[in-house]
């Protein structure tokens, strides 16, 4: 007789193969990194300088690339910084001039804090929304909803930030237009902050949510037409229950192989979305690093970003494994 593993022994074998995986790419993103970075034309030395690079001597620049350490070849300063990186020191950002560390422990925990709100707001609503298209594919609330779900997908999440500062801050006034803190002071408190994240949740959010309505709708509908469903209303239960019981659970699989695939999605949309809002992420020190071609933090950035896209495929991939046994984790 062939004995079977549990689940979650299956679930570390394939989380172990995925780590040594991620390995090798996330190598490579980092040379990508410094290799774009050392081609472009931008000069981070007089990016650094500011002003006083107008002024300065050919000398002192010359020094000043000397101790920021651009003036090695690119293997050695990518492996400089690969090096260092194991040992935790990420180097110092030249634009932010302090530790690459410090820039984001100071600001990842608010980007964390936006995606995640809107993260699960777009799977709730758009959920919601898909199964009861579902319901009634073809009747008045499923092309209300599609038609809307194709119009936001078109749309580009900073025109949707714009245009919710415009409505919700400048002409109603019930929401603030941007920041952390009220103008005026400095202290964030719990009131202040759920105030002013709503806003940007709500627009990322509504950017990621056409995709988990149009993917509900399709797998939902789906299912109410498969023969086991048929069978069930056939016998007479609920279509409540035919709903929830028999129907949900099939047609949310495909959802959430989407979980995975929208976390690039999910970054490119926050980046823009703290940009509008001068929410204090990620974004703004994302910016000034590629602009500036600051290389440690844009490497560090880079990687994180790589990082969270693998963890993403990773987790749709096990929450699929645990929703479908026939799958596995040893595909």
């Amino acid at each position: 007789m062939t004995r079977t593993s549990p689940p979650w022994a299956a679930m570390a074998r394939m989380t172990g193969r995925r780590a040594l995986l991620a390995v090798p790419v996330l190598l490579a993103v980092t040379f990508g990194v410094f290799a774009v970075a050392a081609a472009s034309p931008f000069d981070p030395v007089r990016a650094y300088a500011g002003d006083a690079g107008l002024t300065a001597s050919q000398a002192n620049l010359d020094q000043l690339r000397h101790n920021l350490g651009v003036d090695q070849p690119l293997i050695s300063r990518w492996w400089h910084w690969l090096t260092a990186a194991f040992t935790g020191d990420l180097g110092d950002s030249a634009t932010l001039r302090a530790p690459v560390t410090q820039v984001i422990g100071e600001r990842l925990g608010w980007s964390v804090l936006l995606c995640a709100l809107a993260f699960v707001l777009a799977v709730v609503v758009g959920t919601a929304l898909g199964v009861a298209a579902a319901r009634r594919r073809g009747g008045l609330l499923d092309r209300a909803v599609t038609s809307v779900a194709y119009a936001l997908e078109a749309a580009p999440p900073f025109w949707l930030g714009l245009l919710a500062v415009w409505l919700f801050a400048l002409k109603l006034g019930v929401l603030p237009a941007g920041g952390l803190t009220d103008t005026g002071t400095d202290v964030a408190t719990v009131g202040q902050i759920a105030r002013h994240v709503t806003l940007p949740a709500l627009v990322l959010a509504v950017s990621q949510l056409p995709w988990f309505v149009l993917y509900v709708r399709q797998g939902v509908g789906d299912a109410l037409e498969e023969d086991p469903v048929r069978g069930a209303r056939a016998r007479g239960l609920r279509e409540r229950t035919v709903l929830l019981h028999h129907a949900l659970r099939s047609g949310l699989l495909p959802v959430l192989t989407l979980i995975g695939s929208r976390v690039p999605e999910l970054i490119t949309g926050a980046l823009l979305v703290e940009t509008v809002f001068s929410w204090p992420g990620i974004a703004a020190a994302t910016v000034e690093a590629a602009t500036a071609v600051d290389f440690p933090l844009l490497a560090a950035l880079t990687v994180l970003a790589t990082a969270a896209v693998l963890v993403g495929n990773l987790l749709s991939d096990l929450l699929y494994g645990l929703a479908d046994p026939r799958v596995g984790f040893d595909g």
